[in-house]
């Protein structure tokens, strides 16, 4: 009978000794998911937190509109050379010219410049040269990017006409 208090506590200290063991493990790995789902639940908040800035900043960025759209227009995606040469075509015949010739080269990336491109075009324009001041002014005017690089003129013997050749560079990204 004396063993029977020395079996029972041999017994709980075997049955606490097994219920650590076998729960032990289990009790550290639902520490780790719960250290795990932690750090989930931070980087979550944080790209939450990302994507509200990324509302705010377009948000903010419709304020802008306007400015912008001058922008791309300034700055087209392409080059967009059948529109350019009808602008050349149609602000010639305004101011009095006459195109009687345009020659674009290859475009090609600027270097300092990441993503911005330039395309060279050359234009032989003949009229007065009160009109090709005028021309010279619609291109100053425009919303598109266009740099006059150089000119050159010759006199015609007929009515005063002049034969202007140009070169221009435009700006695309």
């Amino acid at each position: 009978m004396k063993s029977r208090p020395f079996i029972i506590v041999v017994f709980l200290f075997l049955t606490l000794a097994m219920g650590i063991g076998l729960i032990w493990p289990k009790y550290q790995e639902l520490k780790f998911s719960e250290q795990r789902n932690e750090e989930k639940r931070a980087e979550i908040a944080g790209k939450e937190e990302y994507f509200q800035d990324l509302k705010k900043a377009a948000e903010a960025l419709k304020n802008y509109q306007n400015q912008l759209s001058k922008i791309d227009s300034a700055l087209p995606p392409d080059p967009g050379l059948e529109v350019l040469f009808n602008f050349l075509q149609k602000a010639s015949s305004q101011s009095g010219l006459v195109l009687t010739d345009i020659k674009s080269s290859v475009t090609s990336k600027i270097a300092d410049l990441e993503g911005l491109k330039e395309t060279e075009l050359s234009l032989v324009v003949s009229g007065a040269y009160t009109s090709f001041k005028n021309f010279l002014s619609v291109l100053e005017m425009t919303a598109r990017l266009i740099e006059v690089e150089s000119i050159s003129f010759s006199s015609s013997e007929k009515e005063g006409l002049q034969k202007f050749n140009l070169k221009i560079k435009v700006y695309s990204y």
